[in-house]
């Protein structure tokens, strides 16, 4: 019973996710991805630092027998897991591992059969950027926490890449919503080369390179015109403060 109810649990949770499938192929008798498909796969763990993975199936060809390519499968999903793993994506505890080795519906094409397919969605965390803007109303700013850049730069730190994904995931799970991206800085009366307007820019930028039209995004730079805290500011964290992204919500 206490099987069936983790398995009810983890099938209801998928159903309120987003669930989609990678494949990873394997060249023949081995059980590391090729080339094609380890950068296919280090692009996917790039831009989906949020996933959880709850299922994979390792496959393999026709050729030798049946207990060793049922092994070869096995093999392959424990490498895909732990490079997963390693590059902090989450693989759930209750995980179905399915080695099918030849005991599936076959391609003709015998490449096409060396894989691994691992399933994963993309739950919305409570409080999320995702959560705010379901609430926003129209003309509402919404802060883009954890959205910093390198000191007087409009480059994105590596760290504050999954709040650009979770913008973007935002984006397309809400195909009429239209915003403004407002970029503002701390501390100096005069703007020095339009920082604020390149942030917000680069914010821009990463959205239309991700098929979201530009119909649908605009963007704006007020330097220090807008503080938070008033200028200049008492210490680092009301210049945090004021060092921001913002989104204005123009259209749901």
């Amino acid at each position: 019973m206490k099987t069936l109810n983790c398995l009810f649990i983890v099938l209801f949770f998928v159903t309120l996710s987003a669930q989609e499938k990678l494949d990873i192929y394997f060249d023949f008798n081995k059980a590391n991805p090729n080339s094609n498909s380890i950068q296919i796969l280090n692009e996917w763990i790039k831009n989906n630092s949020f996933a959880e993975v709850y299922k994979m199936e390792g496959y393999c060809d026709t050729v030798d027998s049946k207990t060793y390519n049922l092994k070869l499968a096995e093999r392959r999903i424990h490498t895909i897991e732990n490079i997963l793993k390693l590059n902090k994506i989450k693989v759930v505890d209750t995980i179905e591992r399915i080695p099918f080795g030849e005991n599936f519906d076959f391609s003709s094409n015998q490449d096409e059969n060396r894989k691994v397919s691992f399933f994963y969605q993309k739950p919305t965390p409570k409080n999320s950027f995702s959560e705010k803007i379901k609430n926003a109303k129209v003309g509402e700013l919404l802060n883009l926490k954890g959205l910093n850049f390198y000191n007087m730069s409009d480059v994105v730190l590596p760290n504050s890449r999954p709040i650009l994904d979770e913008l973007l995931q935002m984006m397309k799970d809400n195909p009429t919503l239209k915003i403004e991206i407002q970029g503002h800085i701390c501390c100096k009366e005069i703007e020095i080369e339009d920082i604020s307007l390149k942030r917000a820019k680069t914010v821009y930028d990463f959205l239309l390179s991700n098929a979201i039209s530009a119909d649908r995004i605009s963007y704006k730079g007020f330097a220090s015109t807008r503080p938070i805290y008033p200028l200049p500011e008492k210490n680092e964290e009301e210049r945090v403060a004021n060092r921001r992204v913002e989104i204005l919500i123009i259209e749901k």
